[in-house]
């Protein structure tokens, strides 16, 4: 089976094609770019790389968030078309779980996680589970990171965590604070999501299938204007 991964639900931009035991190609780039201008160039640009015609896709699979709100409706939507005009599933995989399989055989808690603003991220908890996935540990959740470090400490019982993600480094001094040498910190190389961890997340689900009607986007929060709509709305303020 032969499987095109995407994700574009944060900054990073990554797209691969792979099988059951080889990667045949992967590009990644970190750019202040648009997403819907690049996405499907690149897309274009593996499939020809690799001399995959769209017909011997077996399915797709996709970041679903969270991450950034456009981000994350950019990849659901171009996956959920892609799999509808060729009738075969797709997979929604977290955004952050593709993080935490950069660190698969760690042996303490793994930590991926993105700034959500003021003060806030969005995060889980994962462990690894041997050499191909890892597991939940916790819910993912938007959360105060003050709050959450505590009752990391709690989970981890001594054991280090490490924490992923491009966002780390913007809060890498409150983690530190908190969790003195507790806390450890990857490679800038393992900060970034990989499609190709999609990729196989999809191969191992494919079997359950994959409705593309089905698939939304997991955003943890409504967006602010949202969010300001729907408070007017039960407020009267919004008319029907």
């Amino acid at each position: 089976m032969r499987v095109l991964a995407i994700d574009t639900s944060n900054l990073v931009l990554s797209v691969a094609v792979v099988e059951e035991e080889r990667v045949l190609a992967e590009m990644t780039t970190n750019q202040q770019k648009n997403h819907s201008v690049r996405l499907m160039d690149c897309v274009s640009e593996l499939l020809d790389a690799t001399g995959t015609a769209p017909e011997e896709l077996s399915g797709f699979g996709v970041a679903n968030g969270p991450g950034s709100y456009t981000g994350v409706r950019i990849g659901v939507a171009s996956a959920k078309s892609m799999a509808w005009s060729l009738n075969v599933p797709v997979i929604g995989v977290s955004s952050l779980e593709v993080i935490a399989m950069n660190a698969t055989g760690f042996s303490g808690l793994i930590v991926p996680l993105f700034d959500a603003r003021r003060g806030q991220v969005y995060t889980g908890c994962y462990r690894s589970h041997g050499m191909e996935a890892v597991r939940a540990q916790s819910t993912e959740q938007i959360i105060l990171l003050r709050e959450w470090l505590p009752l990391l400490r709690d989970l981890a019982q001594g054991e280090p965590i490490l924490f992923l993600g491009e966002d780390v480094r913007l809060h890498r001094e409150t983690i530190v604070q908190e969790l003195g040498n507790q806390a450890q910190f990857a490679s800038p190389a393992f900060n970034h999501p990989r499609a190709a961890h999609i990729g196989y997340v999809a191969l191992r689900k494919l079997q359950d299938g994959g409705n593309a009607h089905e698939l939304v986007p997991e955003y943890l929060q409504l967006a602010e204007a949202e969010a300001k709509w729907l408070a007017q709305k039960q407020a009267g303020a919004v008319k029907e």
